[in-house]
């Protein structure tokens, strides 16, 4: 399985958009400040994931995700809950 995934920073509440195979262990990494970009705003939570079945499907979905239309979409569901 492949995730599509929506950290928020608790020190910042900016968002990070990803994808992983192992969500739990990619979690652990950007809270354990080994992702770069993720480093400065530690801690993180996850906000938000999607499930596929190929890498393609996930890479495709974050894609979305980070575009206008799909920041847009991300804002919607995150206010609803």
């Amino acid at each position: 399985m492949y995730y599509v995934y929506v950290l928020k920073s608790e020190k910042s509440s900016s968002l990070y958009k990803g994808q992983t195979d192992n969500l739990e262990k990619r979690l652990k990494e950007h809270n354990n400040g080994k992702v770069k970009y993720t480093k400065s705003y530690i801690p993180w939570e996850i906000i938000y994931y999607e499930v596929f079945t190929t890498r393609e499907e996930a890479v495709n979905r974050e894609k979305y995700l980070k575009s206008g239309i799909g920041r847009q979409f991300l804002k919607e569901k995150i206010k609803r809950g």
